[in-house]
């Protein structure tokens, strides 16, 4: 039997909710028969740890909530002796009974002291103690892959709810429009890491609808977006379609009283050409340019390759002999790639078709997203790599996303108590 001195309140609450205390002979701390007969359902909100939990005392059902503490003080410290939401507590779990507790009506809480294999609490440590890649690296070859496939769609759906929340908060504050919203967001992609968030910022200063009025001309489209950039502010003589930028700009900047952003944001530093924010900018503007109502298209695709093709677009003439402003390069044409075209579907269409289905309850596009998922091709990079190493070989990029939420959800933040290979390991 393991009696616990310094368990944090999570793992007494894992081994609660899972039933990992031993239930021989089980008393409460006044020696009175208990038995367990559902331990209730983890509250992840305010108030009790479980609700609807059903036990037995001596011959007597109770039903009602339990509330779980390292030590049985600590109902005082946290002040529930003063809130009435724990009046219907039926036990108080405590890895360590050091007072009596009561409600805010004087009425004594039944205890118990919670004991369980000492093996597990040692499991768990180990793991809370790994300084590997992720905690149970060293143990995840005993783990059977198909056991972890068994979690993505949990991690999946996980992952596009996270993501959920911001897409609302940021839909409030646009008033409830979601062609602004999924622009701006759609900019933020556009940045790739190094410049999302001066592709943020850019996409905040130019309202999609000053855009909407100059969708037909690619010229003015270009001159907006490079002039609220803060990338026409320089005096490049010999340039004639950035002298014209300027002017068009000039004339723009005027009218609809616009305020730019700093050019200084903007980073080149160890990035491919092809990549530099320059002819992101020009691939941004050809996609507003030939792509009127966006949003609303990408809410009627029903396939994929539809779907790639409407994001497959090319930059301007100047930029098929230049990668920055009176810079001439050799001729090559400024496609926006399909790796590129597949991270801007993953990370910006597929979370805004699942956000907007659920709000206007059209599941078939929630599915839709899930499918697209399962359609794409596994991502590439360095925390998929490592996965790769370990054994894992994901399908689609249905499969990389649950990893990725896996990785940065789970591993990172050491939450194993409720990983399902975490479980496996704790509880071996």
């Amino acid at each position: 039997m393991f009696h616990p001195n310094t368990p944090s309140e999570e793992f007494l609450q894992y081994i609660w909710e899972n039933r990992l205390f031993f239930t021989h002979a089980l008393t409460t701390v006044n020696h009175e028969s208990l038995v367990v007969i559902n331990p209730g359902r983890k509250n992840s909100d305010s108030g009790p740890d479980f609700f609807n939990a059903r036990i037995k005392i001596n011959d007597t059902l109770w039903i009602g909530n339990v509330e779980i503490h390292k030590q049985a003080s600590d109902w005082y410290a946290h002040k529930h002796n003063k809130d009435r939401a724990y009046d219907n507590v039926i036990l108080h779990v405590v890895g360590k009974y050091d007072k009596p507790v009561f409600t805010s009506g004087y009425n004594e809480i039944p205890a118990m002291e919670i004991h369980y294999p000492e093996r597990i609490e040692k499991n768990y440590q180990r793991l809370l103690a790994s300084k590997t890649w992720i905690a149970c690296e060293e143990q995840f070859h005993k783990m059977d892959p198909f056991a972890l496939k068994l979690g993505y769609s949990r991690l999946m759906i996980e992952r596009l709810e996270s993501k959920t929340a911001e897409i609302l908060q940021r839909l409030k504050e646009n008033k409830n429009n979601w062609n602004e919203t999924f622009y701006q967001f759609l900019a933020r992609m556009f940045g790739f890491k190094k410049n999302n968030v001066p592709f943020e910022l850019l996409s905040r200063s130019l309202p999609l609808h000053i855009l909407a009025k100059h969708k037909s001309d690619l010229f003015g489209t270009e001159a907006l977006l490079f002039g609220n950039a803060g990338l026409l502010n320089e005096q490049l003589l010999g340039d004639s379609y950035y002298l014209q930028l300027r002017e068009e700009y000039s004339y723009l900047y005027k009218k609809y009283r616009l305020k730019g952003i700093e050019s200084h944001l903007w980073k080149f530093m160890r990035l491919r050409p092809v990549n530099f924010p320059t002819i992101r900018i020009a691939q941004f503007a050809a996609l507003l340019h030939q792509s009127e109502s966006l949003f609303s298209k990408i809410l009627e695709m029903e396939h994929i390759e539809k779907l790639q093709a409407l994001f497959h677009v090319t930059a301007s003439e100047y930029w098929q002999t230049h990668y920055r402003f009176n810079k001439k390069s050799k001729n090559k044409k400024k496609d926006l790639g399909i790796l590129s075209i597949n991270t801007l579907i993953i990370n910006v269409v597929i979370p805004f078709l699942f956000v907007y289905g659920d709000t206007v309850m059209k599941p078939v596009l929630k599915d839709r997203a899930l499918d697209f998922l399962e359609q794409l091709p596994p991502e590439r990079n360095s925390v998929i790599t490592h996965w790769e190493r370990l054994g894992i070989t994901p399908r689609s990029a249905f499969d990389t996303q649950a990893l990725l939420q896996l990785k940065n959800a789970y591993c990172d933040q050491k939450r194993c108590l409720r990983c399902r290979i975490g479980n496996k390991l704790i509880t071996s």
